[in-house]
């Protein structure tokens, strides 16, 4: 595709590669590793790679990769997950990346995945394309040396230590288990799988490698990092398809030795603060926005989905960026949806972004109305869509892509 006489954007080739390692590199600030040629590459189908250039030179790139996503319900869902998205800094506000990601975007219309993600490195940048933040986080610090639990903390037990090749054989299995249950949770593909357990050293940040805690129903990797003075301990991840898995899985790592701190991300509604006798010892240090989407296919999307509350609603979704738009009849009986174009007056008016930021429960209308960005017919209306798209389970990114 020409955009205009010196801006083409067409598909990469195997001969781009030196060229989108020199881009992606310089825009994330990192020099590619042989462990990111060899291993996570494979991840990636040139085909589904675009490519900017001006007079022939790349200068700008985005692609996607092919995913699966847990919604509401346990329900698995096909989406596109954007990545490698960049432009080259001797060609900034040029209308690159739009014109790269319309093109890319209408790939991804083709393959018919009702879901598109991504994870945004600048959160001013993707809604005007219509995503929104879908989940979100806290970075938490706790003071291991003053954590006490409750008397009547839940004390399963179960923890053992693994070694990598222990632990290779049984993470992605327990992985599978808790993102089914997970909204926002995708499959997480072999080579992602590889390139944790090679833990290259020049990925680490001056850390450890990883240390592996394994429960029966989850698990947690983490690093040492840290003077002998403040020694710390920098939890990776974790992940609890139980409550006592988490519960035995954080006595393990308040139990370990010469570490001052614990450094984790977790969700906000993470009991850890309910399980210690100091409610204020986890210090939330940030709040972080994690995965976001845009929906693709607003009928495909919410019937895709189960829900909390039955729903009679018409919504008008403002889509500036591609033709997902339009007003839609929605019914919920018994938490499945129909959900079919129609005529009807609108009850509720929200664009995209908004309603892809409602999608997997992790925010409330309400929210979004107070801010302008939700209208309703009446306050009673917002209520009720909030009811209907309360989720049991917290949305929750599985990994970053």
């Amino acid at each position: 595709m020409t955009v205009h006489d010196a801006l083409t954007i067409r598909t990469a080739t195997d001969d781009d590669w030196p060229a989108l390692e020199l881009l992606d590199s310089v825009a994330f600030g990192y020099h590619p590793i042989d462990a990111d040629r060899t291993l996570l590459r494979p991840m990636f189908r040139t085909e589904n790679i675009v490519v900017a250039t001006e007079r022939g030179a790349p200068i700008g790139q985005a692609l996607y990769l092919d995913m699966e996503l847990t919604v509401p319900g346990g329900h698995q869902v096909p989406a596109c997950g954007v990545s490698w998205v960049s432009v080259a800094p001797t060609h900034r506000r040029r209308g690159v990346l739009r014109s790269m990601f319309t093109e890319l975007h209408r790939r991804m219309e083709a393959t018919g995945a009702p879901l598109a993600a991504l994870t945004a490195s600048d959160a001013g940048i993707y809604g005007r394309f219509g995503y929104g933040p879908a989940t979100v986080a806290t970075e938490v610090t706790v003071d291991r040396r003053f954590a006490r639990f409750r008397e009547d903390a839940p004390d399963p037990g179960g923890v053992v230590l693994a070694d990598a090749v222990t632990a290779a054989n049984q993470l992605p299995e327990l992985y599978d288990r808790w993102r089914l249950r997970t909204p926002g949770a995708q499959a997480r593909p072999k080579a992602e799988w590889d390139y944790t357990f090679a833990d290259p050293e020049e990925r680490r940040d001056g850390a450890s490698a990883l240390f592996f805690l394994v429960h029966p129903d989850g698990y947690a990797t983490f690093r040492r990092k840290g003077s002998d003075a403040e020694p710390v301990a920098v939890v990776e991840e974790l992940v609890a398809i139980t409550d006592d898995a988490h519960a035995a899985l954080w006595r393990t790592l308040c139990g370990l030795d010469l570490t001052h701190r614990i450094e984790t991300v977790q969700h906000p509604d993470d009991p850890l603060r309910l399980l210690l006798t100091d409610y204020r010892l986890p210090r939330t240090t940030s709040r972080v926005d994690e995965l976001w989407l845009r929906i693709m296919d607003v009928p495909a999307a919410l019937t895709a989905r189960d829900y909390a509350a039955d729903l009679d609603t018409v919504l008008t979704v403002r889509d500036p960026f591609r033709s997902a738009g339009g007003t839609f009849a929605l019914t919920v009986r018994n938490g499945r949806a129909r959900c079919v174009r129609t005529d009807s007056a609108p009850v509720i008016t929200l664009d995209l972004d908004a309603l892809s930021a409602l999608y997997l429960g992790a925010h409330r209308a309400r929210t979004f109305a107070a801010a302008g960005r939700v209208e309703a017919r009446s306050a009673g209306d917002i209520d009720d869509l909030d009811r209907a798209f309360d989720v049991a389970r917290p949305a929750m990114l599985g990994w970053h892509f």
